[in-house]
C-alpha cells in the first residue's frame, strides 16, 4: 500500500530529501532516441531551467541536481523557517509571479478591501500560499507539470508523461546528505554519458565548477556550501564545497562493476573530517536506488524518525 506523503517528508524530522521522477513507459526526456531517430536533448535545458526558476520561488533549496535519458534527480533542502519569516506581502510576491493573482488579493494590495470577512478570506489564501511554498510535493507538481504540457505539445500527443508519483527518500543526516549528493552528480559519469564531472551537462556540480571559474565561490541559484556552523543554525550544506568536489572525485574514480562510467582513485579529506569509510561511502553512492529506502541515516537519526512519526517498523539504509 502507498505511503501518505505526509509520513515520507517531513521538515520537523529532517529538511533534505533525494527526489527522483521518471518518464512513463521509457519515454525518453531528453537525449537521442535510436528507435524513432529523434533527438530529444533539449529538453535537458527545460528540466534544468524550471527547477532553478522555481527554486528563486520556493523555499527549497537546491543541493545537487542532475537531468538524464529519462529521469531527473533532485537533492533539495526545505526551508520552512524561511517560508514562516515571509511577510504576507511577500508570500504574494513569490506566489504571484508565476500564478495568476486572484481579484480579492488584488483589492488586499491596493487597501479596498471593506469587510472582516474579506479580511479573512484572503489570510486563509495567503497562509495557503506560504504553506505551498515549503511544499517539496507542489515544487516537484509545478516542475512536471510543465515539462509535461511542452513535451506533450512537440510530440503532439496527450496522456501521462510521467510515472504517477515521485520517489523521494528522506536524508536524515550529514553523511546521508552527502552520499545523496555525491550520487547524483555522479549519475551521467557512471551512465557512461560523460567523463569526468565537469563535462556533465545539466547537473548541479557542472554549475558550480562554472562559476568556480568565473571566480564565483557561491552560485546563487543552488544551496551554499558552510562549514562549521552549529546544527540548529544550519540553512545550507553543511561542508566545504572543496572537500566536496574531492570526494566526487575519488568516488568517480572507483570502478563499479554495474556501471559503465568512471574516473581513477583519490583520497578525500572529507571521509576523515566524517568518519566514513570509503566501502560505505562506495556503497551509499552507488547503490542508493539498486535498494532503495524512503530512509537513510544514521541509526540515533532513524530512532528519532520512527519515534517522531510513530511508526511501528522504518526500513532504511542504516549509515553506521
Amino acid at each position: 500500500m502507498t505511503t501518505a506523503r505526509s509520513q515520507l517528508i517531513c521538515p520537523e524530522v529532517t529538511p533534505y530529501y533525494h527526489c527522483v521522477s521518471r518518464c512513463v513507459r521509457r519515454s525518453f526526456l531528453c537525449g537521442y532516441d535510436s528507435y524513432s531517430g529523434q533527438s530529444y536533448e533539449h529538453r535537458r535545458e527545460w528540466v534544468e531551467s524550471r527547477i532553478l526558476a522555481l527554486a528563486s520561488i520556493y523555499c527549497i533549496r537546491i543541493c545537487a541536481y542532475a537531468v538524464m535519458s529519462n529521469h531527473y534527480h533532485l537533492v533539495a533542502f526545505i526551508d520552512k523557517k524561511a517560508a514562516l519569516s515571509l511577510s504576507p506581502c511577500q508570500v504574494i510576491e513569490r506566489w504571484c509571479s508565476s500564478h495568476q493573482m486572484p481579484l480579492l488579493i488584488q483589492r488586499f494590495l491596493s487597501g479596498h478591501l471593506t469587510s472582516k470577512a474579506e479580511h479573512e478570506a484572503c489570510n486563509k489564501i495567503i497562509e495557503t500560499w506560504r504553506q505551498r511554498l515549503y511544499s517539496l510535493s507542489w515544487f516537484m507538481k509545478e516542475i512536471n507539470y510543465e515539462i509535461a504540457l511542452l513535451a506533450n505539445q512537440e510530440d503532439q500527443c496527450t496522456g501521462r508523461f510521467w510515472e504517477g508519483r515521485f520517489k523521494s527518500q528522506a536524508l536524515l543526516d550529514d553523511k546521508a546528505l552527502l552520499a545523496a549528493m555525491a550520487y547524483v552528480d555522479l549519475n551521467p559519469v557512471r551512465a557512461g554519458i560523460a567523463e569526468t564531472p565537469e563535462q556533465s551537462e545539466y547537473t548541479s556540480i557542472r554549475k558550480r565548477l562554472t562559476a568556480l571559474e568565473r571566480g564565483q565561490t557561491q552560485t546563487p541559484e543552488l544551496a551554499d556550501f558552510t562549514a562549521d556552523i552549529p546544527q540548529e543554525k544550519r540553512h545550507t550544506i553543511p561542508f566545504r564545497l572543496i572537500d566536496y568536489l574531492e570526494l566526487v572525485d575519488w568516488l568517480g574514480r572507483q570502478i563499479s562493476t554495474n556501471k559503465y562510467g568512471y574516473i581513477s582513485p583519490q583520497l578525500p579529506n572529507i571521509l576523515t573530517r566524517l568518519s566514513l569509510s570509503r566501502k560505505t561511502c562506495l556503497t551509499l553512492c552507488t547503490a542508493l536506488e539498486k535498494k532503495p529506502r524512503l530512509w537513510i541515516g544514521s541509526s540515533e537519526r532513524l530512532r528519532f524518525a520512527k519515534h517522531y512519526l510513530k511508526r511501528k517498523r522504518m526500513i532504511g539504509i542504516h549509515i553506521s
